[in-house]
């Protein structure tokens, strides 16, 4: 076999791998990401808030509000948004947001968004729970809501 073949299975084998990778782990929720910029102890519960000096400070759910970050050119974004409000339609208390990384890139680089789609899914309070980058099943979402 030449040389040029084997970089050709080499490229395919990495490019099989990635994406494996990334199909085992789009839009599966875990963790959380700390906050930037903010101050070592909040006094108030409210400062702990995600969406703190945004336009959506007042639009909480009041359970739980699912947070999305998308972009205007990004298709997996639309199949997100159409779970998201849907999830927000049977669950009572939970509301859907989404924002428009591009033009909301402090909130972005405040929030530590790398990519789109990410949601995040708020306490009450604003306080993010957890998160998932890529786009989530509507299970996925149920399942991370029903843990909490």
């Amino acid at each position: 076999m030449s040389s040029g073949a084997w970089i050709l299975v080499a490229a395919l084998a990495i490019a099989l791998a990635f994406g494996g990778y990334r199909a085992l782990t789009d839009g599966r929720f875990r963790g959380t990401h700390k906050v930037r910029g903010g101050t070592d102890a909040p006094a108030d519960p409210a400062a702990e808030s995600a969406l703190t000096g945004t336009p959506w400070a007042g639009d909480l759910g009041d359970s739980f509000t699912l947070l999305q970050f998308s972009s205007a050119f990004c298709a997996p974004c639309r199949a997100t948004r159409r779970v998201l409000e849907d999830v927000a339609t049977v669950v009572p208390g939970v509301r859907h947001l989404e924002v428009d990384a591009e033009q909301h890139l402090d909130v972005v680089r405040r929030l530590g968004i790398l990519r789109t789609p990410t949601t995040l899914i708020l306490d009450a309070t604003g306080a993010e729970i957890t998160r998932a980058t890529g786009a989530p099943t509507k299970q996925q979402v149920l399942g991370a809501l029903g843990a909490l």
